[in-house]
Parts: structure tokens; sequence; C-alpha cells
């Protein structure tokens, strides 16, 4: 970017840019489109950015993003409790929602293993899910993991889990339809509602 820019702008610039699909250009413009706001517009947008990391908690259930704990999900009392979908990230269970077809409940993990990248299982939310489980109200478990590679180990990790400390527990996973090196929520509707609903023993 160039050295013009007045410093308070460059730095508002540099933030952006980090932003998933955010170059140095877009993050420009939208510098630029702030700017051009009224005062009040843009302090309120200011304001909403400080109220959203105060006003967000994660849910000591299901470890999703939410606005109370336990989350509306884990609240609810017309979910089945007996099945739980485990997920890799919170974005996962709005993919999974927008189907309006999965009544139970959900477990984020909080990412995938990857040794490559340093994410062990000690960077996920395992002992979380262990106390989960533990709770003695989950008959399945549901992979809605994707099918990279990533999602694959983890997949085996949890079903090893299961197999050496929750053996009652019956395991599952998305079925027909995901291509292949797929993350679950880049997938269309009808796609996963499919996937959901023939879902198979893992």
């Amino acid at each position: 970017m160039s050295k013009a820019l007045p410093g308070p702008l460059q730095e508002l610039v540099d933030q952006f840019s980090s932003f998933p699909g955010v170059g140095p250009k877009s993050a420009l413009r939208m510098a630029m489109t702030l700017l051009k706001w009224p005062e009040d517009r843009a302090r309120t947008l200011g304001q909403r950015i400080i109220q959203l990391r105060d006003s967000l908690c994660i849910c000591s259930q299901c470890r999703t993003l939410s606005d109370s704990d336990p989350c509306s999900i884990c609240s609810d009392a017309n979910r089945d409790t007996g099945q739980l979908c485990i997920v890799a990230e919170w974005d996962s269970v709005l993919s999974m929602e927008e189907i309006g077809f999965f009544r139970g409940k959900y477990f984020v993990l909080g990412g995938l293993l990857s040794p490559l990248e340093g994410v062990s299982s000690q960077n996920l939310e395992i002992d979380a899910l262990r106390q989960r489980l533990a709770q003695g109200d989950i008959s399945e478990v549901i992979l809605a993991l994707g099918t990279i590679m990533e999602a694959e180990n983890t997949g085996s990790f949890l079903r090893s889990l299961l197999e050496k400390e929750f053996s009652g527990i019956s395991l599952t996973r998305l079925a027909q339809g995901i291509p292949l090196g797929a993350e679950l929520k880049y997938i269309d509707r009808d796609t996963l509602r499919q996937s959901l609903e023939y879902r198979q023993s893992f």
C-alpha cells in the first residue's frame, strides 16, 4: 500500500486486509467508504463491534457462540437430547440449522486435527466433549466435519475416543452427496439435508 496514506488510514486498511478474502485494494475501498459515511453512522459501527465482543459468550454445553449460556438450542426443551452433532466451527451450526431438518443438539470442536499446522487434540474442545458425553443422555453422535483430510483424521480420533470411553454411543457421519475435499459450511442445503438423512455408521 502507498506510503502516501495518512497513518490512521493506513492502520485501518491494514486491519481490513487481515480479513479473509480482503486484499489491500478492497481494504482501502472499505476504509474510504467509512470516511464518506456520516460521523454518527461510522461511530455506530464502531460501537457495534465493541458490543459484539462484550455481549457474546461461549455456550458451556455446546461451545458455540451465543448471547446467552446455555444457548437457545441447548435450552430448547423440544430438541432431541439423544442426538449430538459434532461440527468443527460454530458457523457449521448455522449451516445445519438453515436446512431445518436436524432436531438434535450440537457440539463445536473449535477446529480440526492438523499436525502440520500444529493443531493437536489439546487445541480442541476434547475435554469439554468428554464432559458432555459423560452426562449420559447421548445415544448417537453424528460427525458433520466435512470430507477434507483433517476432517477424516479428526473423525478417526473421535471414533477411537468413543470406542474406548463411551462404547454405548453409536457413531455416524454424513453420507452421500458431499464431494471429497469439501467443508461443511460450503455445502448447499439440499445436499446437506440428504447427507444428514442418509447418514452412515462410522
